[in-house]
């Protein structure tokens, strides 16, 4: 099964399991066109960035001995996350050691929200500085807000703000510069592990 086949499977069960009105919200949300997304070719501008468990992450770390795959994500509150992060740690992250790169996650969350089992560093970019750099941040609208707050998620909370990053993946050559990027406005849908193996 591919991550999107699992993601759909997903899906399919908020679809059921959630009021037919909050759903109808979120599905409205994820189909909403964007763009002015950063290319391939653009620089990064070097960061540094708290993990879950405070300790810093810098971009020069990551890139310092090949090419790092930073993929964005919304929170550990989206289901869709937590599963395409998982998916990335079995089928990918062992791919990558062969390949000299490195991985890591990051989103809006506060550093001091819930930590996940992950294997690689998982960073907190509150305030969307770097995701904001890229064109991967919005706001979200008062319609979608609400139905987050009747679903128990207040971003305010535990982002910090209402506001969000297109899920998305990001290959940086040591030079920072931008080798391949996969934007998802369709939160939905995420980058296939095969591909980014492809892409390195």
């Amino acid at each position: 099964m591919t991550l999107n086949n699992a993601l759909s499977d997903v899906n399919a069960q908020a679809r059921a399991g959630l009021p037919p009105e909050i759903f109808a919200v979120l599905e409205a949300d994820r189909r909403r066109a964007a763009a002015g997304f950063a290319e391939v070719g653009d620089k990064i501008e070097d960061f540094t960035l708290p993990g879950a468990d405070g300790t810093p992450t810098a971009l020069a770390e990551l890139v310092a001995e090949g090419p790092s795959v930073l993929v964005f994500y919304r929170g550990q509150w989206c289901p869709y996350c937590n599963l395409t992060l998982r998916t990335y740690q079995q089928e990918l992250l062992p791919e990558l050691a062969k390949r000299g790169a490195t991985l890591a996650a990051i989103s809006p969350q506060k550093p001091d929200g819930p930590a996940p089992d992950l294997a690689f560093p998982v960073l907190s970019d509150v305030g969307s500085t770097v995701g904001r750099s890229l064109g991967l941040s919005y706001p979200v609208s008062d319609v979608v807000r609400e139905a987050m707050k009747t679903l128990g998620t207040d971003l305010e909370e535990v982002n910090g703000s209402w506001e969000l990053v297109h899920p998305a993946v990001v290959v940086v050559g040591q030079d920072r510069v931008i080798r391949y990027i996969d934007v998802h406005p369709d939160f939905v849908t995420r980058t296939e592990p095969a591909d980014i193996l492809k892409a390195l």
